[in-house]
């Protein structure tokens, strides 16, 4: 897992839109922006139909754009897809180009240079840039992947925070979750005694020589980015998660081969009242999968023609707010 000063602070930057001209659609997908620590921070907003919620998309890991996709492969538009599924049923939505990055990238010199608080930090001032857009006087979090990680920082002492969805989030520190998701593979065998002794090395605080790992290691492992590993591998999103007081879902997706569901159960087991949704047939970017065939799972990262799993959508508008209508 990757991610990807005082200048402006987080006061609020609401990128400026023309009226809107008479006939066209209130709720049409529009740009908006909030202050990033240099520049402002890019996203899109579909507005919330009249009295309905608000969610804030915060995405997983490495250079992952809004849509929910990476010039690393993947393609399958997922953040999108959802955005406009919650959209039919009446839910506005903000997603957003993480700092340094995309339409963000003027925000920060460096998208590498970042810990876990910045981007706590960036969301808070997503909040306050969609409450005054709409009106609404909170906003839900919905944290896919790393994402959910953020979403239960973001979250821990606001009052302005009306729940939070985590969505194939990790239960356990990225330590456990990268060496499990290394063995799975038998192709990285070869590399496993390097990559533990790596992870082993973060974990500690130290860093790790890149001359000493094996070429496959490298972009894992990069110099660069090692110090927001460091910070990820000292999150404990367990105790995040107990320690939350909004309102909490966590879905889990039963073909997911990066996130087992097992981790989807030790975060709603960690708050009491928490309700815990097991969609089956998802995977890891919220695609049907119906088999245990780990190429055909991972094809389905490339497609952004395959909807958000209908279930999923269903489960994150019966735990935020009234049924508007069919998600399929």
């Amino acid at each position: 897992m990757r991610p990807r000063l005082t200048g402006l602070t987080s006061a609020v930057l609401a990128m400026a839109t023309p009226c809107a001209a008479q006939g066209a659609d209130p709720t049409a997908p529009v740009e908006i922006a909030t202050a990033g620590p240099r520049g402002p921070l890019a996203g899109t907003l579909i507005p919330p139909a009249p009295d309905r919620p608000v969610v804030l998309i915060l995405p997983g890991s490495g250079p992952t754009d809004r849509d929910g996709n990476s010039p690393l492969g993947i393609r399958a538009s997922s953040y999108r897809l959802l955005a406009e599924a919650l959209a039919r049923r009446g839910i506005g939505s903000v997603r957003a180009d993480k700092r340094g990055l995309f339409g963000s990238k003027d925000a920060v010199a460096d998208p590498n240079a970042v810990t876990v608080a910045d981007y706590a930090r960036d969301a808070g001032g997503w909040i306050d840039t969609i409450r005054k857009r709409t009106g609404r006087p909170c906003v839900w979090l919905a944290g896919h992947s790393e994402g959910g990680l953020i979403a239960l920082v973001t979250a821990q002492g606001r009052s302005d925070i009306c729940g939070v969805v985590l969505i194939a989030a990790p239960g356990r520190k990225l330590g456990d979750v990268l060496r499990e998701q290394l063995r799975a593979n038998p192709a990285n065998a070869p590399l496993l005694p390097a990559a533990m002794a790596a992870i082993d090395t973060l974990e500690a605080g130290g860093s790790v020589d890149a001359a000493t790992l094996p070429p496959p290691l490298l972009a894992l492992f990069n110099p660069a980015v090692q110090p927001f590993l460091r910070d990820l591998m000292a999150q404990s999103p367990i105790a995040l998660a107990a320690a939350l007081k909004a309102p909490l879902l966590v879905i889990a997706a039963e073909r997911d081969i990066q996130v087992p569901p097992t981790d989807g159960e030790a975060l709603a087991g960690a708050k009491p009242g928490a309700v815990l949704v097991r969609v089956a047939d998802a995977n890891h970017v919220l695609k049907r999968v119906t088999s245990d065939d780990r190429a055909a799972n991972l094809a389905t990262y490339a497609d952004p023609s395959l909807p958000v799993v209908p279930e999923i959508v269903d489960a994150i508008v019966a735990f935020i707010g009234k049924d508007l209508g069919s998600a399929r």
